[in-house]
């Protein structure tokens, strides 16, 4: 098993479910995978084809918490854009 998984979970917001729509999923994934770790992964854990990753880092932000306003800086992200070529991926629950 390991301890460093590149794909850690897909992100289920409003905004996904309009690119899943377009045969395009968001993932969270390790900071330090590359394009070419995710496609494999990809194509690895679900039976699909991946024509295109894309690839954003968002830096953590810094807030404040407690009464004494204590800063706190949140980690940082990096969310993969998956272009799928063929199939399609189950990951959104059925409302």
């Amino acid at each position: 098993m390991r301890t460093n998984p590149i794909l850690i979970k897909p992100i289920l917001t409003e905004k996904a479910t309009k690119l899943a729509a377009e045969n395009k999923y968001m993932f969270l994934v390790n900071l330090k995978a590359n394009k070419y770790q995710i496609k494999s992964a990809m194509e690895k854990l679900y039976p699909v084809k991946v024509k295109a990753v894309n690839l954003y880092k968002r830096k953590g932000k810094t807030v404040k918490r407690g009464k004494k306003l204590v800063q706190k800086t949140l980690p940082d992200k990096k969310i993969a854009y998956i272009s799928l070529k063929e199939g399609k991926l189950d990951i959104f629950p059925k409302v």
